[in-house]
């Protein structure tokens, strides 16, 4: 019976995988000490329009970046296309991104520091906001959103089990800034009709 159920649902017009509804998931980074930014072996998937955005807010950042990291940009720019053809952030050593910051024992995005400072009016790439949560794009043209697990995000599980955030909710707020309000709200209506069915 289980395995009859859908493991897919359409949300407007995005498809969305049921893990997202059914996974918990809640950063902690007294315990990770932002390890996603220094970890892997591509930047974050940015978009043209997220590259010309950085760009714009590179001097701004800039004095807070390791003396590697402006020595990347300075020689390659912000983003590269990686192996499989993705735009991505540039990274330092093969896997930290040029944007990593280190302060009180943790990475933080100089981008996000910024931002909540009231510096510069772009956050972070949305790949970055949104993880666990994978975009893709798929032939027909319309969006896919799919749960990634990631090791070294092992304490976010641990502690989304622990307070029961989900990681739609815990993602709220990038997933309006993405898809929109609107969208949100059908995306809760989803999460309250899979609760009714028992699937969640």
């Amino acid at each position: 019976m289980e395995d009859r159920l859908p493991s897919i649902i359409e949300v407007g017009d995005v498809l969305v995988s049921i893990d997202i509804f059914r996974e918990k998931f809640c950063c902690d980074l007294d315990a990770c000490h932002g390890e996603c930014c220094v970890e892997g072996d591509a930047g974050a998937p940015v978009t043209i329009d997220e590259v010309a955005a950085i760009e714009d807010a590179v001097e701004t950042v800039w004095p807070g970046l390791t003396a590697s990291a402006q020595a990347v940009i300075d020689r390659q720019g912000v983003a590269y296309t990686d192996e499989e053809g993705d735009l991505v952030t540039s990274i330092v050593g093969g896997k930290d991104c040029v944007f990593t910051c280190h302060e009180g024992g943790c990475c933080f995005c100089a981008l996000e520091k910024a931002y909540r400072e009231g510096s510069i009016k772009f956050c972070k790439p949305i790949s970055c906001a949104l993880y666990p949560i994978r975009e893709v794009a798929l032939s027909n043209g319309t969006v896919g959103l799919n749960y990634h697990q990631w090791d070294v995000c092992r304490a976010a599980m641990a502690k989304g089990r622990e307070t029961g955030m989900p990681v739609y909710r815990f993602l709220k707020e990038p997933l309006i800034r993405r898809f929109g309000a609107g969208w949100y709200s059908m995306l809760e209506e989803a999460a309250d009709e899979l609760k009714r069915m028992g699937m969640i």
